[in-house]
């Protein structure tokens, strides 16, 4: 799925705009359909404002309660999934310093219980050696100090038994010449000694079995809550639950391909060795 990050800021006063028409349109105050949909006057107000993006589910009750025919709720429900997805470009993330993207992460890894991670191309900050780190973000401007500071101590959030992670990488993912061999290594000793932390699951899918077919995306999903996917120029945020759904089906099917445990052990230590030689 793929927007333009022009559409997704206008969908949010379309979506308000539409829903603000239709109640006019259907004779009703704010008031009477905050009834009918139990929800607060001042929410149906901020809603139609634009001061409030409605979830899917909000959007549904007041379509109902205004008695929508089913292609407009079709079409304003599309607009509304379209309005819960949030753009964040590189360049913008590069001019509040990567420092401050960290410590977004390390908020939505707190929140969160349950995360999973598909990494088709590089190891990620959260099971990276130090050496590792630094190399991911050799060419970003600026001082870099505190972001490599800050990615090394989002890693801390794995030792938290209360959650539960899984990540799938791809042997191209593990293998990424990134760094010298030696140092390449000593990186994948270390995702095979984090493959002994109960809580996390570290699968991999070696070269030559089958996959999904079609382009493959970093993405990560937060439990039930928040799905961000990775592109070229930016970050896509989804929080509609059937986009949220859509990428844990993908993550299985991913994570079908992998091989976990004393499997993933063996194939680790196969690379590390074949670096080292």
């Amino acid at each position: 799925m793929t927007f333009e990050p022009e559409q997704l800021g206008q969908s949010k006063t379309d979506l308000a705009a539409t829903l603000r028409q239709l109640r006019k349109r259907a004779g009703l105050s704010q008031v009477r359909l905050a009834r009918r949909c139990n929800m607060s006057q001042t929410k149906v107000s901020n809603i139609e404002s634009g001061k409030v993006t409605p979830n899917l589910v909000d959007v549904e009750l007041i379509l109902r309660a205004l008695e929508a025919p089913a292609q407009l709720v079709s079409e304003i429900t599309a607009l509304a999934r379209i309005a819960n997805t949030e753009w964040r470009d590189d360049r913008s993330s590069l001019r509040r310093g990567l420092d401050k993207r960290q410590n977004e992460l390390a908020g939505l890894e707190k929140s969160s219980t349950d995360l999973r991670y598909f990494l088709p191309t590089m190891i990620t900050g959260l099971l990276a050696t130090p050496e590792y780190v630094r190399a991911s973000i050799a060419d970003a401007p600026g001082d870099r100090t505190k972001t490599v500071a800050k990615k090394l101590e989002r890693q801390a959030v794995l030792y938290d038994r209360s959650k539960q992670f899984r990540f799938v990488l791809t042997e191209q993912a593990v293998r990424w010449p990134l760094v010298p061999p030696d140092v390449l290594a000593v990186q994948i000793d270390h995702l095979a000694s984090l493959t002994h932390l109960p809580n996390v699951h570290i699968g991999v899918i070696p070269i030559g079995h089958d996959v999904k077919p079609g382009p493959l995306s970093v993405f990560t999903v937060y439990g039930d809550s928040m799905a961000t996917v990775e592109t070229p120029t930016g970050v896509l945020i989804f929080k509609d639950h059937r986009d949220i759904s859509a990428y844990l089906d993908e993550f299985a099917a991913h994570e079908a391909h992998a091989v976990f445990g004393e499997q993933a052990r063996e194939k680790l230590a196969d690379w590390a060795s074949s670096c080292r030689s």
